[in-house]
């Protein structure tokens, strides 16, 4: 089961401008939503291991509300846009409308509403300045007190507090993921024309914005519940959610601890080759699939392998 799309990394926006004696959970508040305020556009790289992607992106708020595009700089043609929720992608020569979710190599993403857990299983140091892209960053450090999720490095532009570097490290201070920006414009020099084009204004669907059949997943209470999450991990979601190749809709359930996110799907075991148990890696993602009493269970998040293994064993069905 393919489940790497959507739950590539949960990046943060901070604003380091906050007034003197402003604690940093106030000032992480403050600027949660950053990135959703501002106007930019750039090149930035995404790396993990030897393995190396370019993107391109551009963030516009006009009176529409917020357009964003990716495309990718490297290998076949990839592009997405982003507008009021709705997705579309590049897909054989033409643009398709998708199921709204964050991508993988989207960046900056937001940070999750529950900041409040975040001092409870996480130290938070500011770690000095540095430059990324040509402007002046803060770095701060999200350093975990368990060994069941990663520590967190990032570098934020002082002015705008947009996030301008990510880098995610393991228990032996090894970068295991990072993006950056390499090139950035923002305010007034970011790339706006692309908005205008006729491309973007006549892509299908861009009128049914309301839409219910725009949104197939569904909110549900299932009765599936995981016993041995992580300290601070919520459930922020819980949907019954058709996929692609599926007989059936799956089970998801979404937690966070503020700055990581895991996803728990269940479906039933069809027998096929996927349902071997198996771990998987991607940069800071791990994926561990397993069949359990006639179901296939995923957990996909960005923690260490052993936390995907620990939830997986956890899961269990306690009834509607």
């Amino acid at each position: 089961m393919k489940v790497w799309s959507g739950f590539c990394g949960l990046l943060l926006t901070v604003n380091v401008c906050a007034a003197d004696g402003q604690s940093k959970l106030d000032w992480l508040k403050t600027a949660a939503f950053a990135g959703h305020q501002s106007d930019y556009s750039g090149i930035f790289v995404y790396q993990y291991g030897s393995h190396v992607e370019t993107s391109r992106i551009a963030h516009i708020v006009d009176t529409d509300g917020e357009y964003e595009k990716l495309e990718s700089l490297d290998g076949p043609k990839r592009e997405i846009i982003r507008h009021h929720g709705q997705v579309w992608c590049y897909s054989q020569h033409k643009m398709v409308q998708v199921e709204s979710q964050k991508g993988k190599g989207q960046f900056p993403l937001l940070l999750p509403d529950q900041l409040s857990a975040l001092s409870a299983n996480y130290r938070v140091k500011e770690v000095g300045q540095d430059r990324v892209a040509g402007y002046a960053t803060q770095v701060v450090l999200f350093q975990p007190k368990d060994n069941l999720r990663y520590t967190h490095k990032i570098w934020v532009d002082t002015n705008t507090g947009l996030l301008l570097k990510s880098a995610v490290l393991n228990a032996r201070n090894q970068v295991v993921e990072q993006y950056a920006f390499t090139e950035l414009k923002l305010g007034k020099e970011a790339d706006r024309s692309w908005i205008y084009s006729s491309d973007t204004k006549n892509l299908p669907g861009m009128a049914q914005q309301n839409s219910s059949s725009d949104k197939p997943a569904k909110a549900v209470n299932s009765g599936w519940v995981v016993d041995a999450l992580p300290s601070g991990f919520k459930k922020t979601t819980e949907l019954l959610r058709p996929m692609h190749g599926k007989h059936a809709p799956v089970t998801q359930l979404v937690f966070s601890d503020g700055l990581s996110a895991i996803s728990v799907f269940v479906e039933p075991s069809d027998a096929d080759e996927d349902d071997n148990e198996g771990l998987s890696s991607r940069g800071a993602v791990n994926l561990y699939h397993k069949v359990v009493d006639n179901h296939l269970y995923n957990v996909v998040g960005e923690v260490p392998p052993t936390t995907v293994m620990q939830v997986l064993n956890s899961i269990r069905y306690n009834g509607k």
